[in-house]
Order: C-alpha cells, then sequence, then structure tokens
C-alpha cells in the first residue's frame, strides 16, 4: 500500500556517497516514495558529505576518530538520531559498527556489495569483498540488502541481488557490475519497507503481495 506521506529516511555514511546519490536521484525521479531527513558522516572530508550539501540536505557530521569505541560513536548517533524524526536508517557505505537500542530494531537496513553470509565481516568492503570473490573462484557475487544488528554485515536477509563472475573480472569491473544491482536492490528493500510489507520472525523476513497484485 502506498504511504500518503513520503517514508523519512537518515542516511549514514563514511565514504563518496554513491548510494546516497543513488536514492537522492530514485527520490528525484519519482520512483521512490521517501524524503531524506538527514545525512550522518562519521568522516568530514569525504565525497558523501558533499553530495548531501548539494543536495540540500541536514548534514552533520560526527567523525569516529573522536571517540574510543564504536558503542560510545553510536552514543552520540543514537542521540542525533532519536531527536530526529525517521522511520528508516539507511547504512550506505557506513564503515562502522552501529550499536543501536532494541527500539531501532528492524528499522536499520544496510546493503553490503556481495552475497552474504560469504564475504562479509570486519574489514570487508569495498574492493576488499570484490578481490575476495575472485581469489576464491566464486561463479557469481552480487549485493545484500538486510537489517543490521550488532555484528557486522549480519542481520535478517531482505534481498539478494545476483550477477556472474567473469572469467576476464578484475575487481573495478565485478565491482561496477554488483553495484548496478546495488542500484535497484536498495530502493526495492526500502520501498517495501515503506509499504509496510516486510515482516521479521526468528531471524527471517517475509515479505507480503503487494496489494494492487492482489
Amino acid at each position: 500500500m502506498r504511504r500518503k506521506t513520503p517514508l523519512q529516511i537518515a542516511v549514514l555514511l563514511s565514504g563518496s556517497g554513491r548510494t546516497l546519490q543513488n536514492l537522492i536521484d530514485q527520490i528525484a525521479e519519482g520512483r521512490l516514495h521517501a524524503r531524506i531527513a538527514l545525512v550522518v558522516s562519521s568522516r568530514s572530508d569525504v565525497l558523501g558529505v558533499a553530495r548531501a550539501r548539494q543536495a540540500g540536505l541536514e548534514t552533520v557530521v560526527v567523525p569516529r576518530a573522536r571517540y574510543e569505541s564504536d558503542e560510545a560513536h553510536s552514543r552520540v548517533l543514537v542521540a542525533l538520531l532519536e531527536r530526529t524524526p525517521v522511520d528508516l536508517i539507511a547504512m550506505a557505505g557506513y564503515m562502522h559498527l552501529f550499536r543501536f537500542p532494541e527500539s531501532f530494531r528492524n528499522r536499520v537496513m544496510n546493503i553490503h556489495p556481495g552475497l552474504l553470509p560469504e564475504f562479509g565481516g570486519p574489514g570487508m568492503y569495498g574492493d576488499r569483498v570484490h578481490r575476495a570473490v575472485l581469489a576464491a573462484g566464486a561463479r557469481e557475487s552480487g549485493c545484500t540488502v538486510h537489517f543490521a544488528d550488532d555484528q557486522y554485515d549480519h542481520g535478517p536477509v531482505i534481498l539478494r541481488r545476483k550477477v556472474p563472475v567473469l572469467p576476464a573480472d578484475t575487481a573495478d569491473t565485478l565491482a561496477h557490475r554488483v553495484f548496478f544491482e546495488e542500484c535497484r536492490a536498495y530502493p526495492e528493500a526500502i520501498r517495501l519497507f515503506a509499504e509496510g510489507r516486510l515482516t521479521v520472525k526468528d531471524g527471517t523476513v517475509t515479505i507480503a503481495e503487494d496489494d494492487a497484485d492482489a
């Protein structure tokens, strides 16, 4: 069921903001009925901050380097997010473990450039994932959208999108193919959330049929 009001999203990032830009574009083109209410970056010197500000989005930098632990950093983020009326928190290249309260559970999404549970966990991000896929001789890769929990790249899986690994692939060519699927999968998962079609039970996500198709 289509929402009457846009889904309010907070985006957490640490890098270039490619995923943020994809969401900005999807919203601007009318493909995603949402509004980015807040962007939080763990670094000030990244392109993601510039992208957010160029789009006129409220942007806050909370440097991870100022805090002794992910837990301490997370407490500041949680306090900030609790003051901002958002429905969903979307991690978009956020490089740290986000420790959040039970009230946030199943409202924090992440996208990973690999087919979890393989090729995930601490230190597995960006080209490191694609190099690991190639080194393992895997025949396919892809991306995973999931609800986050208290571990890296872990939590109930919402969507996976697969791509073949080609004989001539490099980390760059594989990354390009996977990112194309990321640009489709994340908006789709957010759309399902906005439509109230995601249910989590015993760590498994069930997707309800679209009312329009019933």
